[in-house]
C-alpha cells in the first residue's frame, strides 16, 4: 500500500465500494428520530478525487499549507482526503482555543489557501486571519463578497478533468499541521508526516484489537479520519464538536443502538455527560466492544458509570500522549478502578498505564538545556523524578 494516508480510503473503495464509509445526520424522521444519509467508500473516494483534481487545477501544489475550517460532515471528509491525495498540508486547529489564539496559530502556520464555510470566511476578514498571505480562497457553501471560488465549482472542474492521477506522496512528506488545546498557553503546531499517521493507525489497531467491519461513533472528528484505514464505518453524531460536554446523550445513544456501534471515541467531558444520563436510567449498549477516551484523565467515577452500561468483556481505555506523538501509553478501566484510582484520590498522581510496545519511553534528568543528541548519560537514576522522552514511529 502507498505511504499516503489517503491510500487507505482508495483501498476500501476498491475492496468494499458500496459499504458505507460514514453515516451523516440528515434531518429528522416523523418519529422524532434522526435521519441519516449513507456515504459509501466509493463515493467518498470519487468525491475526494474530483476535489483533489480541482484544487490542482487552481494551482495548488504538493507541500502547500491549507487552512481548513469546515465542520465535520461530507465536505470536511471529502476535502481532507483530497488534500492528502494531492500532498497538500491541511492546517487543523481546535476551535475551542479561542479567537485570539486561533489568529496566532494561523500566523505561525502560514497557509497559502483557506477553505472554510461562510461563517469562517467572515471571521477571517473580521479578525484579520492570514491577512496578506493567501493565494486561494475556497468557500464551502455560498460565496458572498470575499471573492475566491466555491467547493462546488472546484469539484465540478475536477470532475471535468477526467480520471484523477495523484502525485507521488511519500511517507516523509508532510501530511498535516495540528494545533490542539494547549495546557500551558497557546499551542504550537505539530507537523505530522504521512508515515506518522500510518504508524498511528497500526498502533491503535493492534493495541485495541480493532477489526475491519466495525462501526465507530467518533465524537472527535479527527479520529474519524482514521476509520477508513481501520476498516471501520463512521457514524457522525449530531453535536457541537467544540462543546463535547453539551452533547445530547439521547442522540448519542440512538446512534449506538441504531447502527450497533462497536467502538466509541469521546473526551472525558463527553463521557461524563453520557454516563450521568445513561447509568442512572439503566441504559445498556450490548454492541459496544470498547470505548476510547483521550485529551485528559478520565475520573474513576466516570469509568465506573460507563462500565455499568457496556458488556462485561468490553474495554474502556485511555490512550496517553502528546499531539506530537500518539499513543505513548494506555491504561484500561479495570486497572484504574481496581488499583490506581484510589492512589490518585490520595494525591499520588495519575497513572497513564504501560507504554505501547512500539514506543520507547525513557526518563531523563530535568534540564532547561536543548538536547542536541541522545546519550545514556541523560537518563535519570531509578526512582528519581525526571522528564519523559519518547521515540515512536508515530
Amino acid at each position: 500500500m502507498s505511504e499516503n494516508v489517503a491510500s487507505a480510503l482508495s483501498a476500501m473503495a476498491e475492496a468494499q465500494p458500496e459499504t458505507p464509509a460514514m453515516y451523516l445526520p440528515d434531518g429528522w424522521e416523523s418519529r422524532g428520530q434522526l435521519r441519516y444519509r449513507a456515504i459509501s467508500f466509493a463515493k467518498l473516494d470519487r468525491d475526494s478525487n474530483e476535489i483533489a483534481a480541482g484544487l490542482q487545477g487552481l494551482g495548488l501544489k504538493k507541500g502547500s499549507r491549507v487552512a481548513l475550517m469546515v465542520p465535520p460532515g461530507e465536505a470536511f471528509f471529502g476535502v481532507t482526503f483530497a488534500l492528502f491525495k494531492v500532498g497538500l498540508v491541511p492546517v487543523l486547529i481546535d476551535p475551542g482555543i479561542g479567537l485570539k489564539a486561533l489568529k496566532t496559530c494561523l500566523a505561525e502556520a502560514k497557509p497559502e489557501a483557506f477553505i472554510g464555510i461562510p461563517k469562517a470566511q467572515v471571521a477571517r476578514l473580521l479578525f484579520g486571519w492570514c491577512r496578506g498571505q493567501l493565494k486561494h480562497v475556497v468557500t464551502v457553501g455560498p460565496r458572498l463578497f470575499w471573492g475566491g471560488t466555491t467547493l462546488k465549482a472546484v469539484q465540478q472542474k475536477g470532475a471535468a478533468a477526467g480520471p484523477y492521477v495523484a502525485p507521488e506522496v511519500g511517507g516523509d512528506d508532510p501530511a498535516a499541521v495540528l494545533f490542539t488545546s494547549g495546557s500551558t498557553g497557546i499551542p504550537k503546531g505539530a507537523l505530522y508526516r504521512h508515515r506518522n499517521f500510518m504508524a498511528q493507525v497500526a498502533m491503535i489497531r493492534d493495541r485495541y484489537q480493532i477489526e475491519p467491519g466495525e462501526v465507530d461513533l467518533p465524537t472527535f472528528p479527527l479520529f474519524a479520519l482514521f476509520d477508513p484505514a481501520l476498516g471501520m464505518t463512521a457514524v457522525i453524531p449530531k453535536m457541537d464538536f467544540t462543546r463535547p460536554a453539551k452533547a445530547n446523550p439521547k442522540l448519542l445513544a440512538q446512534a449506538i443502538e441504531r447502527f450497533e456501534c462497536t467502538n466509541m471515541f469521546g473526551s472525558p467531558a463527553l463521557l461524563n455527560t453520557f454516563s450521568r444520563w445513561g447509568e442512572p436510567a439503566g441504559k445498556k449498549f450490548p454492541s459496544l466492544r470498547r470505548i476510547l477516551s483521550a485529551g485528559a484523565p478520565v475520573p474513576a467515577e466516570v469509568l465506573s458509570r460507563c462500565r455499568a452500561m457496556i458488556p462485561e468483556d468490553a474495554t474502556i481505555s485511555t490512550p496517553y500522549g502528546a499531539t506530537e506523538s500518539l499513543p505513548v501509553a494506555s491504561i484500561e478501566s479495570r486497572e484504574v478502578l481496581g488499583e490506581t484510582g484510589a492512589k490518585t484520590a490520595q494525591g499520588k498522581g495519575v497513572c497513564v498505564g504501560l507504554p505501547d510496545p512500539k514506543a520507547k519511553v525513557r526518563i531523563i534528568k530535568i534540564s532547561d538545556k536543548a538536547i542536541k543528541s541522545w546519550s545514556d548519560d541523560l537518563l535519570a537514576p531509578p526512582g528519581e523524578v525526571g522528564e519523559i522522552v519518547v521515540n515512536s514511529p508515530a
